[in-house]
């Protein structure tokens, strides 16, 4: 039987895609971050609709200067790891009550992989 490649190793493996993430899986998830991109850029100098997403990982929630965020995102106390990150992208009405930001949920756990190793890829 011949291993897998590992794109279809990854879609099997899920939850430790992130942790060994590869060019491929960025790609994917930077194919996903084209739904995020109407309101947000991968430019660290450039805030749009909403923040920049550059550096996000690991970053305190409401915390990037030059941006009016939400009382209710300030208030949060959240820091954006993967757990936090993939429960807002699936519902952050849910996450953070009160949240101004608007979005289609990505409840997919393949594209959440994705789209978390393409943002990991921004710092």
């Amino acid at each position: 039987m011949k291993p897998l490649p590992s794109f279809a190793a990854a879609i099997l493996l899920g939850s430790t895609l992130t942790a060994t993430a590869g060019p491929m899986e960025e790609a994917a998830g930077a194919e996903v971050f084209k739904r995020c991109h109407a309101c947000h850029s991968a430019d660290a100098s450039k805030n749009t609709f909403g923040p920049s997403l550059t550096g996000v990982v690991g970053r305190k929630a409401a915390s990037l200067p030059r941006f009016s965020y939400s009382d209710a995102l300030k208030n949060s106390g959240l820091v954006w790891n993967e757990d936090n990150l993939r429960l807002w992208v699936a519902d952050n009405e849910q996450l953070v009550p009160g949240t101004r930001m608007r979005h289609v949920s990505i409840s997919d756990r393949a594209e959440q992989d994705y789209l978390i190793a393409y943002l990991k890829s921004l710092n």
